[in-house]
């Protein structure tokens, strides 16, 4: 929960801000040229910030937002043209790929004795809508692409032989459910910029004992939401 309202209160007082440099700008009380130059540097911080809380498990969303941000920081002060970003603008969707690769490498590393096709799972929503369902004992994490569209994970036969999974989603403009077991311990280290990530699940009650032998969480959620959201439900 700690995580979450961390997030809200970052992206919250990052619209505050845009919102104060607007009303300077409309009312003409300051000049904000300048100020709005240097806007995508706190969306640099903001990536760099989530890679640090998540100890570098989330990497897709945090390295994609410290890209564009940066490219158009570099942009705002001259270092680089328009016509050079025009021109080296897929390098982004080389940059993206690589995340995925590298994700799923690290997965793979963690568990060697897993399936490679019974350990991971890829689901895609793309202006539609995209559901899949997992049964496995050696589950090892999934990715999940949200692009105008929606998708729903059902993990709940599934078991985690070595804690955590991992679950990569890139949400833009669209969301996803994700099902797990009751008893699952989840951790959202997701990237949400103008979108949400969220434990729906009723709260169960647990013993003293049972809160101080947990370790590392049965699944970690790590990505970019871009208004849209992901939600964990079972």
């Amino acid at each position: 929960m700690a995580r979450t309202l961390t997030g809200r209160l970052l992206t919250g007082g990052l619209v505050i801000l845009i919102g104060i440099l607007l009303l300077l700008e409309t009312t003409g009380l300051a000049e904000t040229g300048t100020l709005w130059d240097l806007v995508p540097a706190l969306f640099v911080l903001l990536g760099v910030w989530a890679l640090l809380r998540s100890d570098f498990r989330n990497l897709t969303g945090p390295v994609l937002v410290i890209a564009v941000a940066g490219t158009f920081l570099l942009r705002n002060l001259g270092i680089v043209t328009d016509e050079l970003i025009g021109t080296w603008w897929p390098l982004l969707l080389v940059l993206f790929g690589t995340l995925l690769v590298v994700s799923r490498s690290r997965r793979r590393g963690r568990l060697r004795n897993a399936a490679d096709s019974d350990g991971e799972i890829t689901a895609v929503g793309v202006f539609g809508g995209g559901d899949r369902r997992l049964s496995t004992d050696a589950f090892t994490g999934a990715e999940i692409v949200a692009v105008f569209g929606g998708v729903d994970l059902d993990l709940r036969d599934v078991s985690v032989p070595t804690p955590p999974a991992v679950v990569e989603t890139v949400c833009l403009f669209g969301g996803s459910d994700i099902r797990v077991p009751e008893s699952w311990d989840v951790r959202l280290d997701v990237l949400a910029l103008f979108g949400g990530a969220s434990d729906s699940r009723p709260r169960r009650a647990t013993s003293p004992d049972d809160a101080g032998d947990r370790g590392e969480p049965d699944l970690v959620v790590t990505g970019l939401v871009l208004f849209g959201g992901v939600e964990i439900v079972d």
